[in-house]
């Protein structure tokens, strides 16, 4: 319009003739072409949000945008996406650290009405930890390959059979809980969880060795195999040189290797509830040995020096076994049993704390007693 007029104003000084159009029909064919262009884009819109490409597409956009929200804002996206979570009893959280790159989302089931588990979960491979307890599931998935982000794997009391090969592609693991299932082996792929710093497989009954891929766990620092029927300290173990806790109770133990100095970073040593008669020599080579609790019915040699050592906390048990005939693991009464035996060891333990030095007497100790 400005240009028009102002190109009017200058033929009226200069003399020369310039044609004036009629601005309305410009404007009638200029509106006329936005509005077959709005009307193109409404039908394309329609036609991708009918296709089967919308909900990928929905899902990309979603993590586009999740890239500029906070944590808290994606937590609350993320529950209003997958509306399903409550009715499948999934529960996403975030841990309150103040390091906000520490935040998991978390899956959690409990319960044994859960006979598998939703298949939803297949999708949900942001997911970081997995805590699956009490339930009647007996396998974990193959397609948990695909959660490379997850680190904790917590499956107690669930009566697993097995443990997929699949489990060899979480490098991020850092702990393992199979506590309490029916397990008769582990699979050599386990090794390749090179980030393992916990693994807990108590009570699995069956479990009597453990492969020799398993030396690679090299970032391992607690390992507990109590109450199986290991007859001797796996070799795959002495490799683990990051190792500070092994918990090998309750097991089928008549000795100890004369190598097992190769744990030079071992601090905790629970022996107790098997038939060890003697404690070798090289064993006083353990310079980081805090703590050994020992079964002292048949023990008749023990070498001096951790007798004598201010530094070491040594517990002699006389385990006076229960008359009644032993439960089957599963039972609930035998697993309370076995809870309330680790938490009086962690009481007495802890009751030792703050002494100086070890009790120069021997602790008679009876695990059927009740406190």
């Amino acid at each position: 319009m400005v240009c028009v007029l102002f190109s009017i104003m200058k033929a009226e000084r200069t003399g020369v003739d310039i044609p004036v159009y009629d601005l309305s029909l410009i404007r009638d064919l200029w509106e006329g072409r936005v509005k077959k262009q709005k009307q193109r884009q409404k039908k394309e819109e329609e036609r991708i949000s009918q296709s089967a490409l919308a909900k990928v597409n929905q899902q990309w956009q979603y993590r586009i945008a999740c890239r500029k929200l906070k944590s808290a804002e994606v937590l609350a996206l993320q529950c209003y996406l997958d509306r399903s979570c409550d009715q499948l009893h999934t529960l996403h959280t975030l841990h309150n650290d103040t390091d906000t790159e520490n935040k998991k989302f978390i899956f959690e089931l409990n319960g044994d009405k859960w006979m598998k588990l939703p298949e939803d979960l297949q999708f949900m491979t942001y997911l970081r930890e997995w805590h699956i307890h009490a339930t009647k599931i007996r396998e974990i998935p193959s397609y948990i390959e695909a959660f490379v982000d997850l680190r904790v794997l917590d499956v107690p009391k669930n009566g697993l059979t097995r443990i997929p090969v699949e489990i060899g592609k979480l490098i991020s693991l850092r702990e393992l809980n199979v506590n309490y299932n029916k397990l008769m082996s582990i699979p050599a792929e386990l090794g390749e969880c090179e980030n393992l710093e916990r693994l807990e497989m108590t009570a699995n009954r069956s479990l009597s060795e453990l492969p020799f891929e398993l030396r690679n766990l090299k970032k391992l620092k607690h390992l507990d195999v109590s109450e199986n029927q290991f007859p001797s300290i796996p070799i795959c173990v002495l490799r683990m040189e990051n190792l500070k806790c092994l918990d090998i109770s309750n097991n089928r133990l008549t000795d100890l290797p004369e190598d097992i100095d190769r744990l030079e970073a071992l601090e905790t040593l629970f022996l107790h509830r098997n038939r060890v008669r003697r404690v070798p020599m090289p064993m006083t080579n353990l310079v980081h040995l805090k703590m050994l609790v020992i079964s002292a019915d048949e023990l008749y040699s023990i070498p001096s020096k951790i007798v004598d050592s201010p530094d070491i906390k040594l517990i002699r048990l006389y385990d006076n076994p229960i008359s009644a005939p032993a439960a089957d693991a599963h039972e609930p009464d035998a697993e309370a049993q076995d809870q309330h035996e680790k938490e009086f060891m962690k009481t007495y333990i802890e009751s030792l704390q703050d002494r100086d030095t070890q009790p120069m007497y021997t602790t008679k100790v009876s695990f059927s007693c009740l406190l």
